[in-house]
């Protein structure tokens, strides 16, 4: 008799952990949360710095990490035709190469003057930086 009892607390403790989670990682309109624990987007508020030289790249990392603001950074080391500071505006899923838009989406909003930035991101592109100021 011992086996049935803890053969069905067995079963009613694997449908709680069943339960606990899908609950929190759908928010009943669809949107999965990311194992960081961001929400959903369907659109990041992106900025990146785009070298074609891994190592001036680099050095644009080190300016970042070093304190200096990440627009100033753009500015000085972007290769690119973005605006000002590095800025593409608001993105959508779909818009942006592979890598890039996963470390998009995968990043935590933040501001210029302290970024959370990405680590370089190889694309056909060259290498990028990138931040997200916002998500929605």
């Amino acid at each position: 008799m011992a086996k049935k009892g803890s053969a069905s607390t067995e079963k009613k403790s694997a449908d709680k952990k069943g339960k606990s989670k899908s609950s929190g990682a759908d928010d009943g309109n669809g949107k999965a949360e990311s194992k960081s624990g961001l929400k959903a987007a369907t659109a990041v508020n992106v900025r990146h710095i785009l070298c074609e030289k891994h190592s001036k790249a680099t050095e644009a990392l080190q300016k970042i990490q070093e304190g200096q603001a990440f627009n100033k950074v753009a500015q000085e080391y972007s290769e690119d035709k973005a605006k000002a500071g590095g800025s593409l505006g608001w993105m959508v899923r779909g818009s942006m190469v592979g890598a890039f838009q996963d470390v998009a989406f995968a990043l935590t909003p933040s501001t210029v003057d302290k970024p959370l930035i990405s680590g370089l991101v190889k694309t056909n592109f060259g290498y990028h930086i990138i931040m997200v100021e916002g998500r929605r």
